[in-house]
């Protein structure tokens, strides 16, 4: 018997000088990652069919507690879309900023990696939804809008394409008139040139038609048109596009 607890007792004492063994246990890194936002909103300004801007959504994820008895040496946060992380050295920042271009629902990795290459992570999950918004001025042969709602990442589809379009026939003299009225047509197409949608309206001079709608199918790219179809006077177009997802994404942690 008092062999047996020799040996234990020999054990123990060896295993507490080997690196690694009772070590590893206070390297543990707690991951803490805070972010006030997990969703936004990519915009595209169209003047007269050009695009001129595009403002995309920018996230913070700050690290700045997290706690390692070992040193931490990098932060960062990984796409499973293939797209390259983005990563910081823990030395010079404790947050990762990342942009986010183009419409969809991501799973983004966070995480925290210490000098022996031991990494910490957890998943959130962020919600980027597209508005466009167009603008052209005095036309009589309105450009057409391509709306492409097919996620870039290979993700969930939006569920729906919201349509908020007015056209206005401004007063050709201001307070005397002497224009006429316009007739238009709202078309929604399909990539097979099929008319999915379809809206009539008479603008009055010094007055404005407005069509509200939303698609379902979020699956092909389609175009919305407005034909000009009666009329001498100039129009102003002014338009709303909006790609909304399902609120798939995680709950902020700020």
């Amino acid at each position: 018997m008092r062999q047996i607890v020799s040996i234990l007792l020999t054990a123990i004492i060896l295993s507490s000088a080997i690196p690694g063994c009772l070590s590893d246990l206070r390297g543990e890194i707690t991951l803490v990652v805070n972010y006030e936002q997990t969703n936004g909103t990519v915009v595209e300004s169209y003047i007269d069919g050009e695009l001129v801007s595009t403002t995309n959504v920018t996230l913070e994820f700050d690290f700045s507690n997290s706690e390692s008895g070992r040193q931490l040496v990098e932060f960062g946060v990984e796409f499973r879309e293939g797209k390259d992380p983005v990563t910081v050295n823990s030395d010079t920042a404790t947050s990762v900023t990342v942009e986010f271009a183009n419409h969809g629902i991501y799973e983004v990795v966070a995480y925290a990696m210490d000098e022996n290459n031991m990494r910490e992570s957890t998943t959130v999950t962020i919600r980027i939804d597209l508005s466009i918004e167009w603008s052209e001025q005095s036309t009589h042969e309105p450009s057409d809008l391509s709306i492409d709602p097919i996620p870039k990442n290979g993700g969930p589809h939006p569920v729906a394409i919201f349509i908020d379009s007015t056209v206005e026939n401004p007063e050709l003299i201001e307070n005397i008139g002497g224009g006429r009225d316009v007739e238009i047509t709202w078309r929604l197409f399909d990539q097979a040139g099929e008319a999915c949608l379809v809206r009539k309206g008479v603008v009055e001079e010094g007055d404005s038609a407005n069509w509200e709608a939303f698609h379902y199918n979020t699956y092909e790219i389609h175009e919305l048109r407005i034909s000009y179809d009666e009329g001498q006077d100039n129009i102003d177009i002014e338009q709303s596009i909006s790609l909304a997802y399902e609120h798939l994404e995680s709950e902020p942690n700020p």
